[in-house]
C-alpha cells in the first residue's frame, strides 16, 4: 500500500506550491552566492591595490630596506 494512496484534498496544489518555493528559494540563494563571490573578488583586488600603494609609499619614504630587516629579524626569533 502506497503512503500518497489517500489523497488529502488539495495536496497537490500545496505541494506544487512548495516545490515551486523551494525553487524560488535555490534561486536567490544562488544569486546571492554568485553577489557575495563577486563582492569578495573586488575586496581582494582592492586589498592588493592597498598593499601595492603601501609599498610604493614605503619605497618613495625610503623604509623598505628598514621594515624588511626588521621583519627578518623578527623571524629569526
Amino acid at each position: 500500500m502506497d503512503a500518497r494512496s489517500p489523497k488529502a484534498p488539495g495536496g497537490d496544489a500545496l505541494r506544487d506550491a512548495a516545490e515551486n518555493l523551494f525553487q524560488e528559494l535555490q534561486e536567490h540563494f544562488q544569486a546571492l552566492t554568485a553577489t557575495l563571490n563577486l563582492r569578495m573578488e573586488e575586496m581582494g583586488n582592492r586589498i592588493e591595490d592597498l598593499r601595492k600603494n603601501v609599498n610604493d609609499l614605503m619605497v618613495q619614504a625610503g623604509i623598505e630596506n628598514s621594515i624588511k630587516e626588521q621583519m627578518s629579524i623578527w623571524s629569526q626569533q
